[in-house]
């Protein structure tokens, strides 16, 4: 007797075959053998393979929990879970281990190319951002406090002081705030120079980028610390109290001003790309400026009585000049110490 099945029979079909299959899962998976053992015999191959479609299932396996088919020969079975603390090392190792043809597990499916890593730059860098934007905001502050401060000294800079007038005392708020702008002014010259060897150069360096800035601002701050005893102990010798106070409170005073003239530099070159040639045209304008009114100041203060233009311009050279070049010198051999040669 043939049977033909209407599309209301493969309905009815299916939804039989299928609550066959749940009571045959007890046993374990449905093959296609076994769905279409069920069938009638006259099914045709569409009603077959629809069969199959409402009623096979396919496991869901976790290969890389399964044991491994790959091991090395004459080795044991993975032991037991409880006790994998205690399973040696050669138990989980195969012969083709990790390739991803036997371990599919081991498979890394990657879409695109890799392209090239990003170059370091010093406004990507937190920390030289954090310290410039805390640099900025404390002289801001310190600047807006002491307003009346920094006119009184370039009001008194160019004056000459008459002689039996007694020194214009700093208070300590005012102290603390030129000795931060020298700090800063050691700081702003080593990001200066560490970026303009790094740009003009493309050096790389054997230490972290912060350790060449931190060895670059130590080697700043000696140079004016040094230089401010160099002046201490010649004018102790040559020349009186009053003076040498008032020289120093001077120079104390030309050096914090370069820290607040090149500030601005740095950030145009750090964030707005400003080129490498306008930095240093602009921080050698600075510097030129700075040694001009140092020789006029050293002129005003100790040799304008005695008319010794001379005697200044040995001074000068002696105290402004040799101690820039030195710097210049270690600045130069420090860098090629811990550039990285190939």
């Amino acid at each position: 007797m043939t049977h033909t099945l209407t599309p209301d029979t493969i309905a009815t079909v299916d939804t039989t075959q299928q609550a066959a299959a749940t009571n045959h899962q007890a046993d374990g998976w449905n093959t296609p053998r076994q769905i279409l053992s069920r069938l009638p015999k006259d099914a045709t191959p569409w009603q077959q393979d629809s069969a199959i479609r409402a009623n096979i299932e396919f496991p869901n396996v976790d290969w890389s929990k399964q044991p491994n088919p790959m091991r090395t020969p004459t080795t044991k079975a993975d032991v037991p879970l409880g006790f994998s603390l205690n399973k040696p090392l050669y138990h989980s190792k195969s012969l083709v281990q990790p390739d991803s043809v036997y371990r599919p597990e081991y498979a890394a499916y990657r879409q695109g190319v890799a392209g090239d890593p990003v170059p370091y730059t010093i406004a990507g860098d937190d920390l030289i951002t954090s310290v410039l934007l805390g640099c900025f905001i404390l002289a801001t502050l310190a600047i807006t406090k002491s307003g009346n401060f920094i006119g009184r000294q370039i009001k008194n800079f160019f004056r000459p002081q008459s002689e039996g007038t007694t020194v214009i005392t700093e208070t300590s708020s005012e102290l603390r705030f030129q000795l931060f702008l020298v700090l800063q002014t050691c700081l702003l010259y080593s990001l200066l120079f560490f970026l303009w060897r790094q740009t003009s150069f493309k050096e790389t360096f054997i230490l972290p980028h912060y350790q060449i800035i931190g060895v670059y601002t130590a080697i700043f701050a000696a140079y004016f610390l040094l230089k401010a005893c160099l002046n201490a102990a010649v004018g102790w010798v040559f020349f009186d109290k009053k003076n040498n106070e008032q020289w120093m409170k001077a120079n104390l005073f030309l050096t914090s001003t370069e820290g607040i003239l090149i500030f601005p530099s740095v950030m145009l070159l750090v964030y707005f790309n400003l080129p490498i040639g306008s930095m240093v045209l602009y921080t050698v304008l600075v510097v030129i400026l700075g040694k001009l009114l140092t020789f006029y100041k050293t002129y005003i203060i100790f040799f304008q009585r005695s008319r010794g233009f001379l005697q200044n311009f040995l001074y000068f050279c002696t105290l402004e000049i040799m101690p820039l070049g030195a710097l210049w010198g270690i600045l130069v051999l420090t860098d090629e110490l811990l550039k990285t040669n190939f």
